[in-house]
């Protein structure tokens, strides 16, 4: 018995023994199990770096590490172009105007142009701002608080397009040349990459160009001839210069390589002969320009290829590599910006809006959305921030930037609908009073574009995050595709070695309730057991996302649905560390405590539930049982819905001034103008809390029978405040309180009305008025 325990031991710990009878059988069977990947799915999984999100997919969180990552500021230089440039935008630009005329005013596009907004990451030796990321994810934050259209305009040519892409691969030549216009404005960018029969399947682009010889400003020389039709191009209708991504073919082997080169990356002129350009979608009433471009048969030269001939084919891993930074700032921004303009915006309507002699924003069932809208808006802003943090870092963080990307805007659309329920009639007309109606209009958008929603999260976050941050995975696969037995034996003993740990250390800290796990002893006191039940949850995942792996094989990629929640669950692990952090680098502000302790509930409740989503159908139940007696639950479900009182605690946050209003708030746009719908709203709050104590001392005096109210025909409203006056209940500077804070409630509540044509035919009249003149 026991020569046969050491002979099984020998077999294990002798490398050679272990690799000849036991690592060669499961390598082929790995090998035959492995699914089939092309090139460009090898790229997309290969692009980009693995940050934080590595740690939590580990199963050992070291939060010291995450305490260390500086938290991002920004420079002098950029503080002040946030302050006076970008607040002066925004004043330049009103939403109704622009969204009547269907384009920005040629002021406002000049200001874009003549202050940089278009080259902010343009390094400053080509003439750009050479901004942080943080820089610009805070600009088109605040941008995004007043209208989409300079919002959009703005974050696209600083995010996934011809500048991002020359900077990194672009050759000298055409880096001096395009740099500096595009820095300068005179050159407006777009990026051509959709297909009507390639949408989230970006990849699959039908959209192709063979390598011929063709005449170019006179002369014979080798070049492309490409066809494409593209649609959805943010800026195309206005753009002097666009990247187009297609697939290259040389049947006849020109450059010397393969036939099917692979997708490749050109920069195009829009006037170049045989581009079709100036046409323009209408995506639910947005301002900002949009639109196709199409070509058939159209000669290139080599030279349009970014980088040049010699990186025809490298056009999706270049793309890959760059999506990563843009992804992790444009959509979080403007969608982040968008919340806090719902926060601002709906937390005073709620206070200043009476309903049943009583602020709508005291009922419980307002409550409930704005307690949703305040903490939502704090840990997605957490999230931006940190995200755009490890951009300057000089993180590429492909998952991360698909995590932030899909639950920002996922939690915008839950803002904003939250707050359009909660301003009522208000909402749903639109008009220039109504500043909620068109972010509700567009809010579909960002969950559409850069990778519809539902496929991000059922095929990317955990697809990609299992091979990306996974410490073994990538290597196993590696070896495999190599035929390396040596280095698949290496890999795989780890790897089995670390599912076992992490499967015993999620079993010990779910038996003893995670409190004996060790976290840093500087954490604030208030956050140390989520430090500690984020560990336990990390762990768990660990082993389930192992477990899943090894039990289904490549038939895991199939299986969306629960690929979806387990990519649910490190995509929450990771939003609460963001929330972590930022209540850590804000100073651990006592009155903000309610918001960041809702958005951690909520998140570890959430991530509970799709373990829960896993195991429950989970197809070998023997290991769901395992799973959920053993590993993730064995002492039962720790969280439940955040309570009542905390959700009080946070929409209380929201309907009255304070430091914590203005934190969670900041960047928006606040204009002074009390005709303009968000000045009134701050005016109107002002004047509300003042007037409360007054309409309180009246209605006392009014039950003790100091005055008696009378109802008038033409009293309105106000009509009891008068009489309060007159019996000397209140003083002229009360009564003149009351009459302002009335002034202002109607202020807010009004909603626009139009003439029954809308104004239609006047408008058709002035136009053609003014071509007579013309």
């Amino acid at each position: 018995m026991i020569l046969a325990f050491v002979a099984v031991i020998a077999v294990f710990l002798v490398v050679p023994l272990r690799r000849a009878l036991i690592s060669a059988r499961i390598f082929k069977a790995f090998r035959r199990a492995l699914p089939s990947m092309s090139q460009t799915e090898r790229d997309a999984l290969e692009a980009g770096t693995v940050w934080w999100e590595g740690q939590l997919f580990g199963g050992r969180p070291n939060w010291r590490r995450l305490a260390a990552y500086p938290w991002p500021t920004l420079s002098a230089e950029e503080q002040a172009f946030l302050d006076q440039d970008t607040d002066e935008l925004c004043r330049l630009v009103q939403d109704w105007e622009a969204t009547r005329q269907q384009d920005m005013p040629a002021p406002v596009w000049q200001f874009i142009k003549d202050r940089g907004f278009l080259g902010m990451i343009i390094p400053r030796e080509y003439g750009g701002k050479g901004f942080s990321a943080y820089a610009h994810s805070q600009v088109i934050t605040k941008l995004s608080t007043r209208s989409s259209a300079p919002a959009v305009t703005v974050m696209v040519p600083n995010s996934l397009g011809p500048a991002e892409l020359l900077l990194h691969y672009g050759t000298p030549e055409q880096k001096q040349h395009y740099l500096p216009r595009l820095a300068r404005g005179q050159e407006i960018p777009a990026f051509a990459l959709t297909s009507p029969w390639a949408g989230s399947d970006a990849a699959s682009i039908p959209d192709a160009g063979v390598v011929c010889k063709g005449s170019w400003q006179g002369r014979e020389v080798l070049g492309m001839r490409v066809s494409f039709d593209k649609r959805y191009i943010t800026l195309a209708p206005v753009c002097t210069v666009f990247g187009l991504a297609f697939r290259l073919y040389d049947p006849d082997r020109l450059l010397g390589g393969e036939s099917d080169l692979g997708i490749t990356c050109a920069l195009v002129p829009h006037d170049h002969p045989g581009v079709e350009i100036g046409r323009r979608h209408f995506p639910l009433n947005a301002v900002w320009m949009n639109g196709p471009i199409r070509g058939q048969d159209v000669f290139m030269p080599l030279e349009f290829i970014i980088g040049g001939p010699k990186m025809a084919g490298q056009g999706w891993r270049m793309l890959m590599e760059c999506l990563a930074a843009g992804r992790s700032i444009s959509l979080p921004g403007s969608n982040t910006g968008m919340q806090k303009l719902t926060a601002r915006a709906v937390g005073a309507y709620a206070r200043v809006r009476y309903q049943f002699k009583t602020a709508i924003g005291r009922f419980e069932g307002v409550e409930e959305a704005l307690t949703r809208i305040g903490a939502n808006t704090y840990l997605c802003d957490a999230a931006r921030i940190m995200t755009a943090g490890a951009i300057d870092l000089g993180e590429k963080p492909s998952v991360v930037s698909a995590i932030v990307k899909y639950h920002v805007t996922e939690r915008a659309r839950q803002t904003v609908n939250d707050g359009m329920d909660v301003i009522g009639g208000k909402g749903i007309c639109l008009g220039p009073q109504n500043f909620l109606g068109r972010a509700y209009q567009q809010i579909p958008v960002g969950i559409t574009v850069e990778g519809a929603n539902i496929l991000t999260r059922s095929l990317i976050l955990f697809g990609q995050g299992a091979i990306r941050c996974h410490p073994y995975v990538l290597d196993e696969m590696h070896a495999a595709q190599q035929g390396n037995l040596q280095a698949f034996d290496r890999a795989f003993w780890g790897h089995v070695g670390y599912t076992v740990s992490s499967g015993v250390r999620a079993a010990v800290m779910g038996l003893t309730g995670s409190h004996f796990v060790s976290v840093p002893a500087d954490v604030a006191p208030e956050t140390r057991r989520y430090y500690q039940q984020l560990t336990r949850f990390s762990a768990a995942f660990a082993f389930i996302a192992d477990i899943s792996m090894g039990t289904l094989g490549g038939a895991l990629k199939r299986k969306e649905k629960l690929s979806a929640r387990l990519g649910d669950i490190l995509s929450l692990m990771y939003l609460a560390s963001a929330t972590l952090k930022r209540y850590e680098a804000e100073g651990r502000q006592a009155a903000d405590a309610p918001l960041m302790h809702w958005a951690i509930w909520d998140c570890m409740f959430r991530a509970q539930n799709a373990f829960e989503g896993v195991i429950a159908n989970f197809p070998n139940r023997f290991f769901a049982m395992v799973l959920r007696r053993l590993v993730v639950f064995p002492l039962g479900r720790p969280y439940v819905v955040p309570s009542d009182r905390l959700g009080h605690d946070v929409a209380r946050l929201l309907i009255e001034p304070s430091a914590t209003r203005d934190r969670l708030t900041a960047d928006v746009h606040l204009p002074t103008d009390v005709e303009e719908p968000l000045g009134a709203l701050e005016a109107a709050l002002l004047a509300t809390v003042a007037a409360e104590p007054i309409e309180a001392k009246v209605k006392q005096a009014q039950r003790a029978g100091r005055f008696q109210f009378v109802a008038a025909a033409d009293g309105g409203v106000d009509a009891l405040w008068r009489q309060a006056f007159e019996a000397g209940v209140i003083d002229a500077d009360e009564f003149a309180l009351l009459q302002r804070r009335g002034v202002l409630r109607d202020k807010v509540i009004r909603v626009d009305d139009f003439p029954l044509d809308f104004g239609l035919k006047a408008s058709l009249c002035d136009g053609a008025a003014l071509r007579e003149a013309a």
